[in-house]
């Protein structure tokens, strides 16, 4: 890798112009992957790639009249310390805000590169261009709220926020939930049949541990082979399944936990205050995204899982 101080005038032109090229691209990445459930943020984007080729074709023209036709092939990566950009663009499916806010962070890193660049430039009509780039990317930003408003009037901005809102609910909550419903309740029994049947702590926190992971394991297989998505638009299987079997195992040691606790019933106290509070994470959550009354959301979540707890402990007593 090139230290960006030792370009050369000519390598710096031909750095912006790949830059230029590749964040056109960029755009154009956000436009089709917001297309179909974004559309006219999907126009926005479009007419920003527009404005990078617009800027492509200035820096060319200066390169060619000073240099003739052949550009050397430098690129971001190929300078140290110059930004890097995770590929975004190559998610499917996109967040809107996510994506928003990358844009913004683009053009605030760009702009800042053509002043670097042009207080490195000896060549006056070379500054001048770099200096011209730098305000036009700083009005990149009013250049997308202009759009924003043009393309993005509040209907369709709210009706936009709304299908991510939905999308967010589809791909991450509900699976995360259902994990979260399954790990904190179904683990229930095992646990404390265990606690109460060896009243022994590290064996109690070991059944813990494997219905946690057992549990995680099967839910999170059992979610991302129950479909595609690509009906449903809930998005990549395998997401949907690592986060159900992360959660499904999270609620799960979140009770197991307290039993490295030596002393037994301050662990057993311990683990039903977690459980408890599990619960009413899960009703909150119900409440707050799946538009469940927060009462019913409460009594049929504790009622549930005062029920396998009461399983638990008749069996371990047994």
């Amino acid at each position: 890798m090139k230290r960006f101080a030792d370009l050369t005038e000519r390598e710096i032109i031909a750095l912006a112009i790949s830059t230029e090229e590749e964040d056109s691209r960029i755009y154009r990445g956000f436009a089709e992957g917001l297309r179909e459930q974004y559309p006219a943020s999907a126009k926005m984007f479009d007419a920003m790639a527009d404005e990078e080729v617009h800027h492509r074709g200035w820096l060319f023209d200066l390169y060619r009249e000073k240099y003739g036709e052949y550009i050397p092939l430098i690129r971001r990566q190929d300078v140290k310390g110059f930004v890097k950009h995770k590929p975004l663009w190559l998610v499917r499916p996109l967040g809107l805000e996510e994506v928003r806010k990358y844009a913004e962070a683009m053009e605030y890193e760009i702009a800042r590169f053509y002043r670097r660049a042009a207080d490195q430039a000896r060549d006056a009509s070379m500054r001048e261009l770099l200096l011209k780039l730098a305000e036009a990317e700083d009005k990149h930003e009013a250049l997308a709220e202009q759009l924003e408003g043009e393309m993005l009037p509040a209907d369709v901005r709210a009706e936009e926020d709304a299908t991510a809102r939905r999308m967010f609910v589809l791909q991450y909550v509900q699976p995360g939930l259902a994990g979260l419903m399954d790990g904190s309740v179904s683990t229930l029994a095992p646990l404390f049949a265990a606690a109460f049947a060896t009243q022994n702590t590290w064996e109690t926190f070991l059944v813990g541990l494997a219905a946690s992971i057992g549990a995680g394991i099967s839910m999170g297989f059992a979610e991302a082979l129950s479909d595609d998505g690509s009906l449903t638009g809930r998005g990549s299987p395998w997401l949907r399944g690592g986060v159900c079997g992360l959660m499904t195992t999270l609620g799960g040691l979140g009770h197991t936990l307290p039993y490295l606790i030596p002393d037994f019933w301050t662990a057993t106290v311990a683990a039903f205050v977690v459980v408890i509070l599990e619960l009413a994470a899960i009703s909150w959550i119900r409440w707050r995204y799946m538009d469940t009354p927060l009462l019913s959301a409460t009594f049929q979540v504790v009622l549930g899982g005062a029920l396998v707890f009461a399983a638990g402990i008749l069996i371990g007593s047994a």
